[in-house]
């Protein structure tokens, strides 16, 4: 009995001692992960390597020379499109009498200018999105230099709006270098800079207006088209100074060139990049249409298309409308001059032959400084309320001042009217352009603005049969459609669920 106490108690201390062994050596472990000296920690970490993004680098850029010089080269593409579009409000009086044409065929050269812009707009987004935004913009100055040229060898108006449609499709591909410029923009400077670039389409508009005043009344429409496309000449070399998109090149990737390019961008502005490695995930499914209609964007996109139709309806509208009713003197004016009191109606005659006069051209002129006057306007509008309520507001006030053309007034106060309506009109473009370079992520944004600017087209080709035909008929008729529009665009913004004010610009859907 004393025997088994004993061994029974040899075994329980053995047992013991080996507990409080593992024991020890579980606080030794313990104690060592817990008290690792700090040199080697602080060299592990320096062994980890860093990231960023292109989102990083752009803000880490800043803003600085190449800024400056992308903000000039591009403005000037504005200038060209400006100019192909305005053509078409200075042309309309010469070409009538010329080929002895009615209201409606009037209106169509608009419309076929905008069936090439609608019909392209997708397909200059897709490749823009699958391809990259330069060789876009590149080839689309190209095509709508060469097919405007040719406009002016018109034999026929079968030939001139058949060589006007293929413009607008080579004015469809330039309008992605509104994309390729907001992409290499810094968010906090987006809200300053892209409405600024409306200064670039009043010139513009105001250079083929010039061009009208000058070179019609001595050499004809045809030279006057010709002179219009040197600006798109001497912009084919200046863009060669633009690269292409780092975060098109990132979702494609092209690790490798996005890098090139943001370092250029980087000595360009005298800093350096963040640091570490470049790197994001390459998007497989770039320019895939169904993303835009995706729950996560499919209201945003159906009220935007909505929104782009409206834009464009309304300026090509106060555009057309403005040199329709001076071209017919429809105006109600209380002093008005003798040439101005002559009421020009289309059942009144079959061809009217009615050249601006000069006091015409420089109402126009005027009009198109409303582009750019209320620019301070614009930005406080952005930078204070953000995107969605500005376009609210601005379509409101576009809804307004349609109403109030159609009142009795002067010369000097139609053309404050037309100041202010252009003002406006084109303000809620800025903003709409804005919202779409920004709400849809890197992959889509191309198409997204493909398609935003085809619908924006339908508004375009509707619109001349509104100014140009209607008008004839009523200016209060003429002029409702597009306050009505308006209103209904002002209502559906309030239903816009993104607000995209000092949000970075995505890379994936």
């Amino acid at each position: 009995m004393a025997l088994k106490r004993s061994s029974s108690m040899k075994t329980q201390l053995v047992d013991g001692i080996h507990l409080e062994e593992l024991e020890l050596e579980e606080e030794i472990n313990t104690s060592s992960s817990n008290n690792t000296p700090a040199e080697p920690a602080e060299a592990k970490a320096h062994t980890e390597p860093k990231y960023y993004t292109v989102e990083d680098a752009v803000e880490t850029i800043g803003f600085g020379r190449f800024h400056i010089l992308l903000f000039v080269i591009m403005g000037s593409a504005n200038i060209v499109e400006a100019m192909e579009i305005m053509l078409l409000a200075v042309v309309s009086p010469e070409i009538r009498c010329e080929w002895h044409l009615e209201d409606w065929q009037v209106a169509l050269v608009s419309t076929m200018v905008f069936l090439g812009f609608m019909v392209f707009g997708v397909l200059c987004g897709y490749v823009a999105d699958k391809y990259g935004r330069w060789k876009v913009v590149f080839g689309g100055f190209i095509w709508a230099s060469y097919f405007s040229l040719l406009t002016s060898f018109s034999p026929s108006y079968g030939w001139f709006i058949f060589l006007r449609c293929m413009v607008g499709c080579g004015v469809a591909a330039t309008s992605q270098g509104f994309i390729l410029k907001t992409e290499f923009i810094p968010a906090k400077h987006r809200a300053f800079l892209l409405p600024l670039a409306s200064v670039f389409w009043m010139l513009g508009s105001m250079l083929i207006i010039v061009l009208g005043m000058t070179v019609v009344p001595t050499m004809g429409w045809r030279w006057m088209i010709r002179f219009s496309i040197i600006p798109s000449i001497i912009l084919l070399g200046l863009f060669l100074f633009i690269p292409e998109s780092a975060r098109f090149q990132v979702s494609a990737g092209n690790i490798k060139g996005a890098m090139s390019t943001l370092n250029w961008i980087a000595r360009m502005n005298g800093v350096s990049l963040p640091e570490g490695e470049l790197r994001e995930p390459e998007v497989t499914e770039r320019g895939n249409a169904f993303t835009l209609i995706s729950p996560a964007y499919r209201r945003t996109s159906f009220l935007l298309w909505y929104s782009w139709f409206v834009a464009s309806f309304i300026y090509y509208g106060s555009v057309l409308s403005s040199s329709e009713l001076l071209e017919k003197n429809l105006l109600c004016f209380t002093d008005a001059d003798p040439e101005h009191q002559i009421k020009h109606k289309q059942e009144e005659a079959l061809c009217y032959c009615i050249p601006f006069n000069m006091a015409d051209y420089q109402t126009l002129l005027i009009s198109c400084l409303g582009e750019v006057a209320l620019i301070p306007l614009n930005i406080a509008l952005l930078n204070v309320f953000g995107r969605k309520p500005s376009m609210a507001i601005l379509l409101v006030l576009c809804a307004i001042f349609f109403m109030l053309v159609n009142i009795c007034t002067t010369m000097f106060g139609f053309t404050v009217l037309l100041f202010l309506l252009r003002s406006v009109v084109s303000m809620n473009f800025n903003v709409v352009y804005i919202y779409t370079a920004e709400v849809y992520p890197t992959s889509v944004r191309s198409i997204g603005m493909g398609f935003c600017t085809s619908f924006s087209r339908v508004g375009g080709m509707i619109a001349p049969f509104i100014a140009q035909v209607l008008m004839s008929r009523s200016v209060i008729l003429a002029l409702s459609p597009f306050a009505t529009a308006c209103v209904i665009g002002a209502i559906g913004v309030a239903f816009m669920p993104i607000e995209t004010k000092g949000r970075a610009l995505l890379q994936h859907g």
